[in-house]
């Protein structure tokens, strides 16, 4: 990750003693991948936009914290931008609602649905899930989750979070139905 001559360890001490143009290399080096992160658990640009702000706001203001022993920088920053895109959501939308499971419906969405479509098309599609099932989905199926982290990430119970995936699977599956007509 050499930028300009400048190792990412400079850049980090950089960041440590709050200097202005070390904080930019730092964003600018990772705001692409944050970036494309962000879009998938909000509704448009703005609001991923938003989140990503917040997200490098608090990467800044606490940088001091991060350990290069215990993590690679790119998982220490993608897991503050996760958490601050969990908070959005919370705040957004007011307390996820418990939803529990009566019937697993494992409705199966096999990924050869998902090789078939572009990225943005499937960003799209995700993107039109309610906000907490979009969530849920995302944690899951995207990050691989276990259903009892993001029952804890979200403060809702494991079963909530299996009816939210159930939902998105539902969902996805009419909504692509229709895109293939």
């Amino acid at each position: 990750m050499h930028h300009g001559g400048e190792n990412i360890n400079s850049i980090i001490s950089g960041c440590r003693n709050n200097d202005r143009r070390s904080q930019e290399l730092l964003y600018r080096n990772f705001y692409g991948a944050m970036m494309s992160f962000c879009l998938r658990y909000t509704q448009n640009e703005q609001d991923a936009l938003e989140v990503l702000n917040t997200g490098f706001y608090k990467v800044f203001k606490n940088i001091h914290q991060y350990d290069e022993q215990k993590a690679a920088l790119y998982t220490w920053i993608r897991t503050i931008v996760l958490n601050t895109c969990i908070d959005f959501i919370k705040t957004k939308n007011g307390r996820i609602v418990q939803q529990e499971l009566d019937q697993a419906a494992g409705v199966d969405l096999s990924p050869e649905v998902f090789s078939k479509m572009s990225s943005e098309e499937i960003l799209r599609v995700i993107r039109k899930l309610p906000p907490a099932t979009q969530t849920v989905f995302n944690l899951y199926v995207m990050e691989g989750y276990a259903h009892r982290e993001i029952a804890q990430l979200l403060q809702i119970s494991e079963g909530t979070s299996k009816w939210h995936l159930s939902e998105a699977r539902k969902q996805l599956k009419t909504m692509i139905r229709q895109l293939n007509e």
